[in-house]
């Protein structure tokens, strides 16, 4: 999953870019970019399953499910290069960052903190630069048109021309879901508004448990203080002190869960004495495409599954109790893998 980190300077972005991925965390801080250039980084997505399957197996390594996150260049009002763009578009999701918090050290490019004003902004942003391309797209649609059009063609006018109705009149970001025979023709544009987006408002720490606005997709609410505070934090440390804030998980785990949430993902395990791995799929996805994950050859050799359930193992306090236990279930290749299965693969090539 690639993630994008949008929003205007002095938001967080950077820092909580830091973060997710630990890149900068030392001396030298991140390095210098250069405009328009994006920085890439690797996030694991830090899951107690996984600490509770290698306490159990002991294994050589240990794997989280990883995100790829990419610091897109500053957003800014009517900046007619948009810079941040072409990155954007290449993401699966966009997280985009809203400062809230105040500080007379931290100037605003708007002269002051209102993150209700930032975000509608951000969000007109967004729409109209889908919106430009839409109606570039429509113009060469219409010159083609006159040798004649394609079935496909005509279907992706017609979308086009919906979606373009939609941004003019509501001027909002809502969430779409295109049936397949629209969503096809237009596919390859990565049009922005097709893409989930989090909300992100970056809060002073007293006010982390206020209520943002909902535009229809994921918000939440981030203190990239508090996060750079329980960064070294001992497990039971860090758990105390989001306790005493009234919170019940970092900011970093309530995004990772708030992206599979809004992209319909969830984790399977695969465990064993050389490594204990969380892998990362669709919710729906059959037991081959899952054994796809883990390898091609899987897939393509795949015979039939061994599953058993998180909760089962654990219960039971091993692979060898839960089996003796029943609690081990052989599928063949329809069926659905479901969040949290424990998935040994037979496979013939």
């Amino acid at each position: 999953m690639r993630v994008a980190l949008l929003g205007f300077p002095q938001s967080g972005k950077k820092t909580f870019f830091t973060l997710l991925t630990g890149r900068g965390r030392g001396a030298s801080g991140l390095p210098a970019l250069k405009p328009g250039e994006t920085l890439e980084g690797i996030a694991l997505i830090h899951d107690a399953r996984v600490d509770a399957l290698a306490t159990i197996f002991k294994p050589e390594k240990t794997k989280y499910a990883e995100n790829l996150v990419a610091l897109c260049p500053d957003m800014a009002p009517g900046d007619a290069k948009r810079e941040w763009l072409e990155a954007a578009r290449r993401c699966d999701l966009l997280c985009v960052v809203v400062r809230a918090f105040t500080s007379a050290e931290v100037y605003h490019p708007s002269g002051s903190v209102d993150p209700e004003r930032d975000r509608l902004t951000l969000e007109a942003e967004l729409l109209l630069a889908d919106l430009e391309l839409i109606e570039k797209r429509l113009e060469r649609l219409a010159k083609e048109k006159r040798a004649g059009q394609t079935p496909l063609q005509a279907q992706e006018e017609q979308t086009l021309i919906k979606l373009k109705t939609m941004i003019e009149t509501e001027m909002k970001w809502v969430p779409l879901a295109l049936p397949p025979h629209e969503l096809e023709p237009i596919r390859s544009l990565n049009l922005l508004i097709l893409k989930p987006v989090l909300w992100a408002f970056n809060m002073d720490e007293d006010r982390l448990n206020q209520a943002m606005g909902h535009t229809g997709d994921a918000v939440f609410t981030v203190s990239c203080r508090i996060e750079q505070e329980i960064m070294d934090l001992e497990p039971a440390e860090r758990d105390a002190y989001l306790k005493d804030l009234g919170l019940a998980a970092s900011g970093l785990d309530r995004l990772n869960q708030a992206a599979y949430d809004a992209l319909g993902l969830m984790s399977f395990y695969t465990v064993g004495k050389d490594e204990v791995r969380a892998w990362t799929i669709r919710k729906g996805s059959t037991a081959p495409t899952a054994a796809g994950k883990v390898h091609s050859d899987i897939e393509r050799g795949f015979i039939r599954v061994e599953i058993i359930k998180f909760d089962d193992l654990v219960a039971a306090g091993g692979e060898a109790e839960a089996k003796a236990q029943g609690k081990a279930q052989v599928k063949g290749r329809d069926y659905v893998i479901e969040d949290g299965d424990i998935c040994h693969f037979r496979f013939n090539v």
